[in-house]
């Protein structure tokens, strides 16, 4: 009787749904910006995670705060990261749950990206972000990713951004006419 109407579950198709290489684009230039500044502190493994996981949070949960809703990667590709149910910047608890669920993921992703001495390693180790992202492939809706799910938020398009893909898109097809003519 109650299950029909749910006040806690938002609208998504109300909001812009973000394409998933969009996603996948700001996901990575977070990912690598983040990563090739721990690779300095590199000495081993372990205190390379010890400061890739701060910059993470640093990056994705304070910034993001402060940055309406954005990162680095998000406002370079007109993404920023919402509360569905209040219609604003998610609380920094919800962010917190959010990318320290990325963020361990994304640690073992370069452990095993690091390691390609055994290939079975780097497939286990990268499997757990694979798996956390790709549910957002089968959420045909709302592309809700694990992590979304889990801490209840939701990626949207803005006009607030760089709108780096789409000037990749404007530079490519011109080099493309001036090589044909």
């Amino acid at each position: 009787m109650y299950d029909d109407y749910r006040l806690d579950k938002p609208d998504y198709k109300k909001y812009p749904k973000v394409p998933i290489v969009r996603r996948v684009w700001a996901f990575a230039s977070d990912f690598l910006s983040i990563w090739f500044i721990s690779s300095f502190f590199a000495s081993n493994l372990y205190v390379q995670w010890l400061v890739f996981l701060p910059l993470w949070l640093i990056m994705r949960v304070l910034i993001v705060e402060k940055n309406k809703g954005q990162s680095l990667g998000k406002w370079a590709f007109d993404i920023k990261v919402i509360d569905p149910r209040f219609n604003r910047v998610p609380d920094l608890m919800s962010l917190l749950k959010r990318e320290i669920m990325v963020g361990v993921f994304a640690a073992l992703a370069i452990a095993g990206l690091q390691n390609f001495t055994n290939g079975l390693s780097v497939l286990l180790l990268l499997s757990p972000l694979a798996i956390d992202c790709s549910i957002s492939l089968l959420d045909e809706e709302a592309n809700l990713a694990g992590h979304d799910r889990v801490a209840q938020t939701f990626m949207v398009q803005t006009e607030r951004g760089f709108s780096l893909d789409l000037r990749l898109k404007k530079i490519f097809g011109q080099i493309q006419r001036s090589m044909r003519k």
